[in-house]
């Protein structure tokens, strides 16, 4: 059973394969959707300082009743911090506002800020300032796995060219019919975990005829098809949904795509339109509401 599956980080941590996304899971609804997670078998909770649910999702595993230890909880620095002294007290304030001891996972949400994304700036300092703030948040028993999103080649050795502990895991849009190979496989070389947010690509998928008719083949969803496809590229998989039963169908993951439909899923014409999604600073240079 996938939910049962980890890969082993830099560090010796276990990182779940499947985890939750809580991306645009309202705060008054973001405990419960854990909770009927944690149910389920998840053991991979995932949010945001820029989420605007971290309150939320501390209060579904705090009262998910599952161990503490038993659970990984992953946060992000909101990409507008980018000095030392923001970073590092946005971490104690994440930690207040979950009221929990330690988070397993903490990563720099961005490179630029959201209205700054992928410009010619590329804060290369700040973002060595704000390392360190992980990093010592690390040392100091706050955070178990520091790491990144959305980093692009050079961004990762603009930080691996003077850092104390190497990035652990780059968390970055991967889906069918947008797949950076070179991306991915640099991580692998540094040892760096990828992790794929947005895999059905907010949906968008479940409407590709070409994904649609794959999944037929398979006698699976186009969400289980997109989910199985970031997995096999040795990605760690985070669907966003509050959705139980989609929660369900999402873990059901157990089959094999050829290495012939792979190869064919990694070169799909890439998906334009994100629908409502287009809002989110990834695909539109604006900042989160």
């Amino acid at each position: 059973m996938i939910l049962n599956e980890t890969y082993p980080l830099a560090n010796g941590v276990q990182i779940p394969k499947l985890g939750l996304g809580t991306w645009f899971i309202d705060d008054a609804k973001a405990a419960e959707a854990v909770r009927a997670a944690v149910k389920l078998g998840y053991r991979l909770i995932d949010t945001a300082q820029a989420y605007g649910n971290e309150r939320g999702v501390g209060e579904g595993v705090r009262t998910c009743g599952v161990h503490r230890e038993a659970l990984f909880v992953a946060s992000k620095v909101a990409a507008e911090l980018k000095t030392y002294e923001d970073a590092a007290k946005s971490i104690d304030e994440t930690l207040e506002k979950m009221g929990l001891d330690y988070l397993d996972q903490m990563i720099i949400h961005s490179p630029q800020p959201w209205n700054e994304f992928r410009v010619e700036k590329r804060y290369y300092e700040e973002n060595k300032e704000v390392w360190r703030a992980l990093e010592d948040a690390q040392a100091a028993g706050k955070v178990k796995v520091i790491g990144v999103s959305n980093f692009l080649k050079d961004d990762l050795e603009n930080l691996l060219s003077s850092c104390r502990v190497k990035p652990m895991v780059n968390q970055i849009l991967l889906h069918i019919s947008n797949t950076d190979l070179a991306l991915v496989n640099f991580c692998k070389t540094q040892g760096i975990q990828v992790e794929a947010y947005s895999p059905i690509a907010h949906g968008e998928a479940l409407k590709n005829p070409a994904i649609v008719e794959m999944a037929k083949k398979y006698g699976v969803s186009a969400a289980q098809l997109c989910i199985r496809y970031v997995l096999q590229l040795g990605a760690v998989a985070l669907p966003k949904t509050a959705n139980p039963t989609h929660m369900a169908n999402n873990a059901d993951v157990n089959f094999t795509i050829s290495e012939e439909d792979m190869e064919a899923l990694k070169n799909m014409e890439h998906i334009a339109d994100y629908g409502e999604f287009n809002a989110f600073p990834v695909f539109s240079g604006k900042p989160l509401a």
